[in-house]
């Protein structure tokens, strides 16, 4: 008999993965989050495939030349694996126009039966799911996943590696749209802060002030999950700080400050003050599977006289993560003039309450 744990977490996955009023899939094309996707690269057919588990198959000069090929998307056990449950990896050869460099770009593996972990040119990027011994499924859930443009080569071959763990029944890459796909209308920062930041696991209120020593802080890039760098597993408060200096010609410009999406919750400060939060704290009796402020785009107006027209800003950025996924995970992040970001944010789409906010909010009365 299922736990009570167990009975609500598959009920979580099955209406997380309920097909939304911007879930359906167009031959060149499809909707993330209400916004207009293109693909640019069309995975579907022929993978490299190979059962049994070594992660030196996410290198990207790892010989695969001896692995079979088989079609995706397709269950595994339709070709030549009847009855396998277990790891497997695929992995595919692409290459990407260089006109897409500086693009938002979203990898699309439709359903993967059970759990995945996606490397791209050797990056760990992704994941879905949880392995044993935590074993979580995660095979209703479409894969769309924030692919770094850093991490791809646009003058030559890129290697996509798929390491998937089946449970039961049907496996692998089983049902989708395979392939990469730029946001149509992404928004580019006037002056972009993607790249190295500093990150530190734990919580000291000291950390948010711009004159603490913060030289032998870990380096992360941003944006992508921390759990693809080095925090794999861990969920609690970690703090994000970049030092930049301002682009001179945005020194007389009302700005907005962009921090992409966030999973779970933040508060930021900039040069020692705060100018903004997204969610509530534990502190605060903020919960984390009741809200959605993972999805929601940080967007924070600089107030006048904070920003340093001459000389080195910092900022900071306390982060709770409180399930799964934690960091700052996906773009746009830099500075942007504010009569931009308005018009921009004019054009979005408004949409409705997804069902995960509807049962949860059905589930707990609100």
């Amino acid at each position: 008999m299922l736990s009570c744990r167990t009975y609500i977490l598959t009920l979580l996955v099955l209406v997380c993965s309920t097909p939304g009023p911007h879930s359906r899939y167009f031959p060149q094309g499809s909707t993330l989050y209400g916004q207009d996707m293109e693909r640019i690269v069309d995975l579907r057919g022929t993978w490299r495939f190979a059962i049994g588990d070594d992660i030196s198959r996410a290198r990207t000069e790892f010989d695969d030349s001896s692995w079979d090929r088989i079609q995706a998307p397709a269950a595994w056990e339709d070709q030549g694996y009847p009855g396998y449950d277990g790891w497997a990896w695929y992995r595919k050869r692409f290459t990407v126009d260089a006109r897409f460099q500086f693009d938002a770009l979203y990898l699309h593996l439709g359903n993967v039966d059970d759990v995945d972990e996606v490397y791209v040119n050797g990056h760990f990027t992704a994941f879905k799911g949880l392995p044993p011994p935590t074993y979580m499924t995660a095979f209703s859930e479409k894969r769309w996943y924030y692919i770094p443009y850093e991490y791809l080569n646009f003058s030559g071959p890129n290697v996509i590696a798929v390491r998937v763990y089946d449970n039961e029944l049907t496996g692998g890459l089983i049902r989708g749209n395979l392939g990469l796909y730029h946001l149509v209308d992404y928004l580019v920062p006037d002056q972009s802060l993607r790249g190295p930041w500093k990150l530190r696991r734990g919580d000291l209120p000291e950390w948010k002030d711009s004159v603490i020593d913060d030289a032998e802080w870990p380096e992360a890039f941003v944006p992508a999950y921390w759990e693809t760098q080095g925090l794999k597993g861990y969920e609690g408060f970690g703090w994000y700080r970049r030092h930049f200096s301002l682009d001179p010609a945005l020194r007389d410009e009302t700005l907005v400050l962009l921090l992409g999406k966030i999973d779970d919750v933040d508060e930021v400060w900039l040069n020692g003050t705060q100018i903004g939060k997204t969610g509530l704290m534990p502190t605060e009796g903020g919960t984390y599977v009741h809200v959605e402020t993972f999805d929601r785009l940080r967007a924070y107006r600089i107030p006048p006289g904070i920003l340093k027209t001459h000389g080195d800003n910092v900022i900071a950025v306390r982060v709770f993560d409180g399930f799964m996924h934690g960091g700052m995970y996906e773009g746009p992040v830099g500075l942007i003039r504010e009569r931009r970001f308005r018009g921009w944010n004019d054009r979005r789409p408004r949409n409705e309450k997804s069902p995960f906010r509807r049962f949860m909010d059905a589930l707990f009365g609100n």
